[in-house]
């Protein structure tokens, strides 16, 4: 088992991403139910899922450095913790200050720190060898997990109520700790071993013993690199397109055109299916391939298939069908290429830092989205608007992308 230690250590992080992954599902199976019983408009709950985007972006860099002092394992179990209480206490609210204090405060700092940033520091620490990959695969469980999820919880939101749902993510998380308790470790090192593909001369990263303080030493030093803002810019776009447009508002957009919750949510189910083989594609890729080129192809298509999706949801459908498998190959495909970047560009130490930093970017873009697409349609009575918008993001976030260069040395932080 030693021997192959590694690929435990990849497939408990791959079973924590995906048994948490039900909170990332939840807002939009909350936004119809919420707004029948409490009256609330969409963007009223559009807030509350900002908050919780915001927050389980901005966590990233600090959870990251939390990760390097106190250990993944430590971290991650109260992580998994604090999201099975806020989900439990989720059932409870009766006011808009409860859904914005338990679903948006509470549930999105225990989720931050198992963002893509938890992916991306597994994969750094744990691999040297095959690092794109494992990335892609631990990304794959996080996005598809919670696209799983949407048509099981759907189903209890429809048959048992909503509250049903936040019993079942509490306990989804809860049931991921004692893997995580037994099998988890923070370094190869714990064990006795090198990184998986490491050469024998290979030395361990210092860690600091100030996470705070190394999360914003990261920050200032990326912030003077333009490969850094190209990044968060691109991310910003990434997650404007996905987690808070399409995953929040889709089921409610369907309704718009007479697709029931149920349907709908089978539909994002499928995209998390073609999204694992996306997203393993994409870090098998990244291995092999300039990373900044598959960006420009990434964002570059699924622009065009945001384009499409107001008249094939009128349809339905093979067309809407069609729209799944595409835009699914390209659901979380960015995450593999633009963890390597960071990691290129500033180093093993200072990359998964850095990429909590290009990660807020991304929530902050799904923020924007999740609180203007809801407000769109309030003013509107279409989705339409906000699908286009998202199209033309997507093609400058491809003229973005297309300005990175590989040639620049790594930042590596002084001794």
């Amino acid at each position: 088992m030693k021997k192959n230690y590694h690929w435990w250590v990849f497939g408990v992080a791959f079973l924590t991403l995906l048994g948490a992954a039900g909170f990332r599902s939840t807002p939009a199976i909350l936004i119809d139910p919420l707004k029948k019983e409490f009256g609330w408009g969409r963007g009223t709950i559009g807030t509350a899922v900002s908050i919780n985007v915001l927050l389980y972006g901005f966590i990233g860099p600090f959870a990251a450095a939390l990760q390097m002092k106190y250990g993944l394992r430590r971290i991650t179990i109260w992580a998994l913790s604090v999201i099975s209480i806020g989900a439990l206490l989720t059932t409870q609210i009766s006011t808009t200050w409860h859904l914005y204090l338990l679903w948006g405060g509470v549930v999105g700092t225990g989720s931050g720190c198992l963002a893509t940033v938890f992916a991306s520091t597994v994969a750094t620490r744990w691999f040297v060898k095959n690092r794109g990959l494992v990335i892609g695969g631990l990304t794959a469980a996080g996005a598809s997990g919670q696209l799983i999820f949407l048509p099981v919880l759907s189903r209890l939101a429809d048959h048992y109520g909503w509250r049903w749902v936040g019993v079942t993510i509490a306990l989804s998380a809860l049931a991921v700790i004692p893997f995580v308790a037994l099998l988890l470790r923070n370094y190869p090192s714990d064990v006795g071993l090198l990184p998986y593909g490491a050469e024998h001369d290979y030395v361990l990263p210092e860690t600091s013993d100030r996470p705070i303080r190394a999360a914003f030493s990261a920050f200032t030093a990326a912030k003077r690199s333009g490969v850094f803002w190209l990044l968060w810019g691109s991310f910003f776009v990434c997650g404007l397109s996905t987690n808070g447009l399409i995953q929040t508002h889709f089921l409610a957009a369907a309704h718009d055109h007479s697709v029931t919750a149920t349907n709908a949510a089978s539909y994002l189910a499928l995209i998390g299916v073609f999204d694992v083989v996306g997203t393993i594609a994409s870090g098998w890729l990244t291995d092999r391939i300039d990373p900044a080129k598959l960006l420009m192809v990434y964002y570059s298509f699924r622009g065009l298939s945001l384009l499409f999706l107001d008249p094939v949801l009128g349809t339905r459908g093979m067309g809407l069908v069609g729209f799944m498998v595409f835009y699914g190959l390209d659901w979380v495909a960015t995450v593999p290429p633009t963890v390597a970047i960071c990691v290129e560009r500033f180093g093993v130490q200072r990359g998964p830092l850095v990429y909590g930093w290009v990660f807020a970017g991304h929530q902050t873009g799904a923020a924007v989205a999740a609180w203007g697409a809801g407000a769109l349609r309030d003013a509107t009575g279409s989705y339409r608007p906000s699908f286009l918008i998202a199209g033309v993001c997507c093609g400058l976030a491809t003229f973005g992308v297309s300005r990175l260069r590989r040639s620049e040395p790594v930042m590596e932080p002084s001794r």
